[in-house]
């Protein structure tokens, strides 16, 4: 396994001192055939390649392969050799002449999205833990190819804004970028949000979403660790329980219900949130949470409420109810949406499952010489999660912009004011627009130490 030192970036560079411009990254010479709105004959092969071999990553090979006959995973990188074997294994067995990937098409280690990028694949797969998600999209959107990037896409401020500069750089590239934000891809709930957003359910008065699940990577004890196994390496191998990596799982996994209230509001921001989570659940290492609540509010006053836990032996239920003046949708009880109300609907016909609709999207596009681009709304909902889990981990209300009204700081003990004022102190407005937050370490190997932050203890925690 090889162990380059890998700058990601040294994103605080990207924030100059001036008023958060971006600045451009290094670029990455690549060889590509297609570039933005070329059109791609039938006849002319696809190739693709995958930067990230875990589940979700092979996966997305996968669906790939099925969206476009005429398409051939032709490069691989991930961090580990073993992923590598395992993805390359299992999808052989399904696509036999259509994963062609030669040995020195399968890159390791931390530069490994670097190697592929330099390669003449006309699609990539961005799959791998979160945390290096910016990075690997910045450079993606650099080398002109066509991408497909997973949920979420950053995992704190700096990811974000590094994210939405690729974006931008996408469009005036005209470089499809396809979200993993599968449910916008599912049938069903287009056309169920389509009914809301047209009125079928009247005002929008409250939004409810549950994602309640067992764990999804559970941390091992420490005894598993190999001793010569230094943290870095041990982290990434157990990205999902280090906030840095996997953003925590409001962010991670449950940010897909955080995305569905998001499009039930039109992906306009929320003014304002507080929350409420922690750890009941004791676990050896690891610094996110088993279970949040977020409440979001937007104009007008109307409120979206979230709930998630990931703790076994749970009630599990991943739902979301939108609640109007003259009815409800209700998504997740049952196969398909429904409304009840005055204008009572449900879905009854098939659909595409969402997974593969939306690698069909991206591959018609590219046929088509059409562009698709997410970006705006999948970064929109990616930074409304983080929002949430940062007013649960600081125990904060959290603003989406700076110009909110600060709030009044409780009255000091006894209701008497402080000695020489006029008035209590007021408590300087939190905005999730304003934060600088970086979680990720500067430049890292897998030979390194590397403390993440503690366990957040929410009135100590701070907001950054």
């Amino acid at each position: 396994m090889s162990d380059p030192a890998v700058s990601l970036f040294s994103r605080r560079r990207f924030l100059n001192a001036g008023g958060g411009t971006l600045l451009a990254p290094a670029i990455i010479t690549a060889v590509t055939t297609l570039r933005g709105q070329q059109k791609a004959d039938s006849n002319e092969t696809l190739k693709v390649g995958l930067v990230g071999c875990g589940g979700r990553g092979t996966g997305a090979a996968a669906q790939a392969l099925t969206a476009d006959y005429n398409t051939k995973l032709v490069a691989v990188a991930d961090a580990f050799d073993t992923q590598i074997e395992s993805s390359i294994k299992n999808l052989s067995e399904q696509f036999a002449d259509r994963v062609d990937v030669k040995p020195e098409m399968r890159f390791t280690g931390l530069d490994a999205y670097q190697k592929l990028l330099a390669t003449d694949v006309d699609v990539v797969l961005l799959a791998t833990p979160p945390g290096f998600r910016p990075q690997h999209l910045t450079a993606a959107v650099e080398s002109g190819k066509h991408i497909f990037c997973e949920k979420p896409m950053a995992v704190d401020a700096v990811g974000y804004q590094v994210c939405m500069a690729a974006v931008e750089k996408a469009k005036a590239k005209k470089i499809n970028l396809v979200a993993g934000f599968c449910w916008r891809y599912s049938a069903s709930r287009i056309e169920a949000y389509k009914r809301v957003h047209g009125g079928d359910i009247g005002d929008i008065t409250s939004v409810f979403a549950s994602y309640h699940t067992g764990p999804v990577k559970p941390m091992p004890p420490a005894s598993g660790r190999p001793k010569d196994m230094a943290d870095v390496e041990w982290q990434i191998r157990n990205w999902y329980n280090f906030s840095w990596l996997s953003g925590d799982s409001i962010v991670e996994q449950a940010v897909h219900s955080i995305d569905k209230v998001v499009w039930a509001m039109k992906d306009t921001p929320p003014l304002f949130c507080v929350a409420t989570g922690g750890r009941q659940i004791p676990a050896e290492g690891g610094n996110i949470y088993d279970h949040f609540h977020v409440t979001y509010e937007w104009d007008g006053g109307v409120q979206a409420h979230f709930a998630s836990r990931q703790q076994r032996g749970t009630h599990s239920e991943v739902i979301d109810i939108v609640t109007g003046t003259k009815g409800k949708l209700v998504l997740g009880r049952g196969q398909y949406p429904y409304i009840e109300g005055e204008k009572r609907w449900r879905h009854r016909e098939g659909e595409r499952q969402m997974h593969q609709a939306e690698h069909d999207a991206l591959f018609a596009a590219i046929r088509k010489g059409e562009v698709i681009n997410n970006g705006d709304r999948m970064m929109l909902s990616t930074l409304v999660g983080i929002m949430g889990r940062e007013a649960a981990y600081t125990g904060q209300k959290i603003n989406w912009k700076d110009d909110a009204a600060p709030a009044a700081a409780p009255a000091p003990e006894g209701g008497k004011k402080e000695k020489g004022t006029d008035k209590a102190p007021e408590r300087v407005a939190l905005a999730m627009m304003s934060s600088k937050q970086d979680l990720a370490p500067d430049n890292l190997k897998f030979s390194d130490s590397f403390e993440p932050t503690p366990m957040p203890r929410p009135g100590e925690t701070k907001f950054a």
